[in-house]
């Protein structure tokens, strides 16, 4: 079997997994506009805003990461008694798979991360957070969450992003619980502070990091071997996954044990967020019982996808299935993709400026007609989403002889166009959940309808996008081929 091959093979595994992740949760808050000019009261950028997307941060992130990669998650951190904490809350709780303890501290406010993004750039980060150790009654609270929920995980994830989760000697205990129960601990640093993580079984620092903790060198292979074992040395650590962005990492088990993996990204977006992927998945696959190696060559995949995003971003097993098949399979099946993963690829298309577009229908029999409007909506956007009629939807439409081609065979066809650059199968009548999901900028219907007879449009026009009619070409419809054929 390949290694390609076996990647994909230990992923299905990772549905199988239980991991309990425990560490600072914040909320992470995007606002896209643009700048156009200076303002005139000093020589600073006048920032318009458009639109405001939220998404969980910090130890929230790598849930996100869990839960894409499909295993099942217990999650335990703090919030303040705010609408930050709430809306966390609420997100968390929305993540398929994923069970979430999260105790309200009211002397505590709910961290936020407010980034401002114009032109696929980020401009300015302003931060709202409280950094203070847990108070005892919390603190009793969250090790009473842990010891109960570690009974049934497969591994432990502890994300250290410096409020406060981890002080007063919290992730000892936490270590030490976990170790009793035999469940590997996977520790994603913050600061200088490695003595709070003695004994664990492997952390996760980028170079800086690396660095700064030791005091060594990072600059090549043998100074991040050298720096990674003295770390070993001093706390006691299983090993060290040393994280080095567009060099890849390196896992080290000692001076003489290690496994440096090739970056995999295509492009560099942002590496915000890879972190917190490479820990995830590392967690998830070693949960799944695959050996450490096996889970650091998926996690060097999952980082080589989420650096290609903007943002804090979700490697879905999904995504890392298409990245493994890149040089095996069809470039024309890789524009096939469920809903979730489609609603992340369509932002990171608009993060970069480009306009994406969406249509929808059967398509049944591939004819003029549907290329006409397959064209005209391509000419509208500059990336076209087809949502597609799933073989039960197109039956309960067109009735029960249809569809003559089945939903994959479909996809497949719309895939091979030129015009076409996602397509997304769906299961409703229409496609009005899609385009809540993906919100695109355009909608494209053939001009066989009024926009005021369209359920969708009202959506699309609700949150400002735009809709179009194609025109048809006249004297093609799948029906009245079906018809011919069947004389």
């Amino acid at each position: 079997m390949t290694e390609p091959a076996q990647l994909i093979a230990d992923l299905s595994k990772l549905t199988d997994a239980t991991v309990l992740c425990v560490g600072d949760v914040m909320l992470d808050r995007f606002v896209y506009g643009d700048v156009n000019r200076i303002s005139p009261e000093a020589p600073i950028p006048v920032f318009r805003i458009g639109r405001q997307t939220e998404m969980l941060g910090g130890a929230g992130n790598v849930l996100r990461n869990l839960a894409g990669l499909g295993a099942i998650a217990h999650f335990v951190s703090v919030t303040g008694i705010d609408e930050a904490g709430r809306r966390v809350t609420d997100l968390a709780g929305a993540l398929d798979g994923v069970t979430a303890t999260i105790y309200v501290d009211e002397a505590r406010q709910t961290s936020i991360k407010t980034r401002y993004i114009a032109g696929g750039q980020q401009m300015l980060r302003a931060d709202e957070e409280t950094v203070n150790a847990l108070s005892d009654d919390i603190r009793a609270r969250v090790l009473r969450s842990i010891a109960e929920s570690v009974k049934s995980a497969g591994a432990v994830v502890l994300a250290d992003y410096g409020k406060g989760m981890f002080t007063n000697g919290i992730v000892q205990e936490i270590i030490t619980l976990a170790h009793e129960q035999r469940i590997p601990v996977i520790i994603d640093p913050r600061g200088n502070h490695y003595h709070l993580y003695k004994g664990a079984d492997l952390v996760t620092p980028n170079r800086k990091e690396l660095s700064d903790a030791t005091q060594m060198p990072t600059e090549d292979d043998a100074t991040i071997i050298a720096a990674a074992a003295a770390l070993i040395d001093a706390h006691a650590f299983k090993g060290v996954l040393a994280t080095r962005s567009g060099d890849g990492m390196t896992l080290i088990r000692g001076p003489e044990e290690y496994h440096h993996f090739p970056a995999e990204a295509r492009e560099v977006f942002d590496v915000s967020g890879a972190g917190d992927t490479v820990v995830a998945t590392i967690a998830a696959a070693w949960a799944a019982g695959l050996p450490l190696e096996e889970a650091a060559k998926l996690a060097n995949v999952a980082a080589g996808i989420v650096v290609g995003k903007v943002g804090t971003a979700v490697a879905y097993a999904s995504d890392m299935i298409d990245a493994l098949h890149a040089q095996e399979r069809d470039s024309h099946e890789a524009k096939i993709s469920p809903a979730a993963p489609a609603v992340d690829r369509a932002e990171r298309w608009r993060q970069r400026g480009l306009k994406v577009g969406l249509t929808n229908g059967c398509f049944d029999l591939l004819h003029p007609g549907h290329l006409a409007v397959l064209n005209q909506a391509k000419a509208a956007c500059d990336r076209l989403i087809v949502a597609l009629n799933s073989d039960a939807s197109t039956s309960r439409l067109k009735g029960p002889e249809r569809p003559v081609q089945n939903e994959h065979a479909r996809a497949a066809v719309l895939a091979s166009l030129e015009a076409v650059d996602m397509v997304v199968i769906f299961e409703e009548d229409t496609p009005a959940k899609l385009i809540e999901a993906i919100r695109p900028d355009v909608y494209v219907k053939g001009a066989d309808y009024r926009i005021e007879d369209i359920p969708e449009a009202k959506i699309v026009q609700g949150y400002g996008g735009e809709v179009r009619l194609a025109e048809l070409a006249e004297g093609h419809s799948t029906t009245a081929t079906i018809a011919r054929i069947n004389r």
